[in-house]
């Protein structure tokens, strides 16, 4: 038996742990990082990376398709999946080394092994025993399935089907959130046929619902297929595909099944429990300091209710670091995260939906403006439609931005500035919007709502 001790100890080195443990060797704390995997965790290795590399793979398959209607010759002859795979590791790799070299030069020590949980100050990793004056907890998640519905075979996670070797002729993606649409938007440009089964009565369904319509338009348009407000009953496999059958009675059939109905929190049989850490369904419950139920014990990421995201993780992450340095960082609410789907098309989102700031202001308190990109330059250019759609409290702060169309993702940065710092569409729209981008529809929402509309009625 050995012992090592610490300032801070965080077990797991996904995006909310190696946020911690590099904020807090930035504050001059000692650091101790356990991981069973490898540094980076799934956002980095089979989760955000690999498939926005996937993604701009399939970009460059539609924009190669389309060559002709921008005047350049080309000719798409089929996907190598193979070399995509080759061209996503070598990302993921490059990533890897980078980070492993980062964690080394801010003095952090890394232990490697499955740690856990023994007391309010202890983490066991095999026979060491790692100490600390604060412990984060930050073990990530896993892909979840459906009660009954089995994965192997042709029933896939996303983390296999990064694997596949093959793009296949006809997929069913049982979950319409960002998991399946990501997937289901790669295949269909690598030529496959996709149906998509969601239970909710729309595709992106945590988005604001003009949005989710939109989306719904510009999926049919591409070809894609779903089944909305529809539940799966079961799934039977047999040597060429699979048939989904659905609760009211209708079926599907394809070659393989996605299954991205979420992730759970991966805390089974690490002590937390025992070690006496309020749970609930498996999440580390915390005040909104990220403080667990046992003092000195914190936690952060997908493991704490809200939000699965890998940038929620990071900023819960230097927080933690910083609350225990002392520094009272300020709380951001989840509704006030930047969210983004990377499809085509892509949703970008912060802060309330119209919906949900009716609830919380009341309908006559709430003004919104819904900008078309068919009156922006830039998208016109890239050939993408979609809309920019603000909200805000009459006479009041922007509460809610929510956007759909190519490359909109990009945008988001100055939409959760606005949004974060309760800004007026009266402080924004003296502001100058650089021309031709897309990042003017944005303008021109807070001109509109400032009551100054230019390229509007």
């Amino acid at each position: 038996m050995s012992e090592q001790n610490f300032d801070l100890v965080v077990l797991g080195a996904g995006s909310g742990g190696y946020a911690a443990a590099l904020r807090a060797s930035q504050l001059g704390l000692t650091v101790g990082l356990i991981e069973k995997g490898k540094v980076g965790g799934t956002c980095l290795h089979v989760g955000c990376i690999p498939t926005k590399a996937l993604l701009h793979a399939a970009e460059v398959a539609d924009v190669t398709r389309e060559a002709a209607k921008y005047g350049v010759s080309a000719q798409f002859g089929g996907v190598d999946v193979p070399a995509v795979s080759a061209y996503r590791e070598g990302i993921v790799a490059s990533k890897w080394k980078g980070l492993q070299g980062l964690i080394k030069a801010r003095g952090i020590t890394t232990i490697e092994g499955e740690g856990r949980l023994t007391g309010p100050n202890t983490v066991q990793v095999g026979e060491t025993t790692v100490t600390g004056k604060n412990i984060v907890l930050a073990t990530g998640s896993y892909s979840r399935s459906l009660p009954g519905l089995e994965i192997g075979g042709r029933v896939l996670t996303s983390e296999q089907a990064l694997q596949l070797d093959f793009v296949p002729k006809k997929v069913a993606v049982l979950g319409g959130g960002v998991i399946g649409v990501e997937f289901s938007s790669v295949w269909k440009s690598w030529g496959a046929d996709v149906t998509i089964i969601e239970a909710l009565p729309h595709l992106v369904p945590n988005e604001d619902e003009a949005i989710s319509k939109q989306f719904e338009r510009a999926f049919r348009k591409r070809g894609i297929d779903f089944k909305l407000g529809t539940r799966f009953q079961s799934v039977t496999q047999h040597e060429h595909g699979v048939v989904v059958t659905l609760e009211d009675g209708s079926t599907v059939e394809a070659e393989i099944l996605l299954v991205a109905v979420g992730r759970g929190p991966s805390t089974a049989n690490l002590g937390f429990e025992e070690a006496g850490i309020t749970m609930d369904r498996g999440f580390v419950i915390t005040d909104e300091r990220l403080r667990t139920s046992v003092p000195g014990v914190y936690a952060v990421g997908d493991i704490v209710p809200g939000l699965q995201l890998a940038h929620r993780g990071f900023q819960q992450g230097i927080f933690v670091a910083e609350e225990i340095a002392g520094l009272e960082p300020i709380v951001v609410a989840d509704s006030n995260i930047p969210k983004v789907t990377y499809s085509d098309p892509e949703v970008a989102s912060v802060g309330l939906t119209e919906a949900k700031a009716v609830e919380q202001y009341g309908q006559d308190a709430v003004q919104s403006y819904d900008y078309n990109l068919a009156g922006n330059g830039k998208s016109h250019i890239i050939g993408t439609a979609g809309s920019v759609k603000v909200v805000r409290v009459k006479e009041g702060p922007v509460v809610g931005v929510h956007m759909i169309g190519a490359r909109v993702g990009e945008l988001i940065g100055e939409a959760q500035l606005a949004v974060n710092w309760e800004a007026y569409p009266e402080d924004i729209a003296p502001l100058v919007h650089a021309h031709p981008t897309q990042n003017e529809a944005l303008g021109e929402a807070f001109l509109a709502l400032a009551g100054k509309p230019l390229h509007a009625i």
